[in-house]
């Protein structure tokens, strides 16, 4: 079965696998930074919630520090792009090379236009790809100008309630024939063909609807899970296959050809009861002395088993929760420092006081007593980061007044 490891080193391979393990440099950070922890996490997951920043700016920040967050909007929004949206965790950005990986195995099909009657899908699908064959990126609002298409939306009941242009776009996303160039201001999609999203070297792979061998979806999986397993560190088959949202029984094979090809090595982890693997690239530090804030949607915490087996630490994200009802708050940090993960808090970014609003901020049982400091050093960094001048912390939490006297 290989070596058997404590959890401390478990933790610290995995933290090394995510950029997470070592202080950050003191110098600027640069695009090739950004592209590289990029390449590294191979993905990372967008969410519109912006109570403190979009979702997929903060990993960048916790493993580099303050960076412009131009850069990441030129890798994606600029060709040759060193990341594309795609479907893989959630909505995510992914590294191009995994795009045709990743579409036979993503199946999302509630999300666009698969419930529209036929006839309306396929007249609205034919006239999108006309007016993007012809035009530069394109938000749904501008596409449904072009097109002229008229409709009623109901307003009457919770949910995206999209127009008929805006789910056909979605379904030509979800199945590969569209793409998304960029964002504009709105945080609104800008739609194009996939063939001019697609760096050259990765274009007319196969053309959109083409049927997928199965042997070549079987090495498109098997990649996938090489890439989560690399991405991770360490892990079981289901912590691989979450990663890219992959059926985990079409997984244990692809782990079981990467164990033949020397690629993953079964170990065991104290008090870990399910098979285990470490990538070929694994390296194990001495010790983990990094700390960040973490984002709710940061892939170090995608797996919430994972993450309570590995650092001892139960997260649910709340947003969703009523407000009477929350533990901890709506959009919840946790902070990690060294190889635990020692508290957390609930954030947001006051822009109109222009202060970093610290709505509850809570110890881990074991928590270092230094564990104030730390954290009042990296949510002054975040704030100067953010644009923000002061971090306010509110009487919420059993590190609340702590962590209060810490930031004066």
């Amino acid at each position: 079965m290989g070596a058997r490891l404590s959890l401390s080193q478990a933790r610290r391979i995995a933290l090394k696998a995510q950029g997470l393990a070592s202080v950050r440099s003191a110098q600027p950070v640069t695009a090739r930074e950004v592209g590289r922890t990029f390449a590294q996490l191979q993905l990372v997951q967008i969410d519109s919630v912006n109570v403190l920043s979009r979702s997929h700016y903060l990993p960048f920040f916790s493993r580099l520090g303050p960076y412009d967050t131009a850069v990441l909007n030129s890798l994606a929004g600029r060709s040759p792009r060193k990341l594309m949206e795609y479907w893989a965790h959630e909505a995510s950005f992914i590294r191009p090379e995994h795009f045709h990986d990743l579409r036979p195995w993503q199946n999302r099909r509630w999300v666009g236009s698969a419930a529209m009657e036929t006839g309306l899908r396929e007249t609205l699908e034919a006239s999108i790809l006309q007016v993007l064959a012809h035009s530069n990126p394109l938000t749904a609002r501008e596409i449904k100008a072009r097109i002229g298409h008229e409709e009623t939306v109901s307003k009457d009941h919770w949910g995206w309630n999209w127009s008929a242009v805006k789910r056909a776009l979605e379904g030509l996303f979800e199945r590969g024939v569209v793409g998304v160039a960029s964002r504009n201001e709105q945080f609104e999609r800008r739609y194009s063909l996939i063939e001019k999203i697609l760096p050259p070297a990765r274009r007319g792979q196969w053309a959109p609807g083409e049927a997928v061998d199965s042997a070549i979806k079987e090495e498109s999986l098997t990649r996938l899970i090489s890439a989560a397993a690399q991405a991770h560190g360490i892990g079981t088959t289901r912590c691989f296959a979450d990663y890219f949202r992959l059926p985990p029984k079409a997984a244990e094979h692809a782990v079981k050809q990467l164990v033949a090809a020397s690629e993953l090595t079964p170990v065991t982890v104290v008090g870990w009861p399910e098979p285990t693997y470490v990538h070929a690239t694994v390296r194990t530090p001495r010790k983990a002395t990094g700390q960040a804030l973490l984002s709710p949607f940061d892939s170090l915490v995608f797996e919430r088993r994972r993450l309570e087996r590995l650092f001892n630490f139960h997260y649910r994200l709340e947003i969703y929760t009523p407000e009477h009802k929350r533990k901890y708050g709506y959009y919840v940090l946790p902070f990690l420092l060294g190889e635990n993960i020692v508290a957390r808090v609930d954030l947001k970014a006051d822009r109109q006081a222009g202060v970093l609003m610290v709505r509850g901020a809570f110890a881990e049982a074991d928590a270092p007593a230094d564990t104030a400091h730390h954290l009042a050093t990296e949510l002054e960094l975040m704030a100067q980061w953010l644009g923000l001048g002061a971090v306010v912390v509110l009487d919420h939490g059993d590190l609340a007044a702590t962590l209060r006297a810490a930031l004066q």
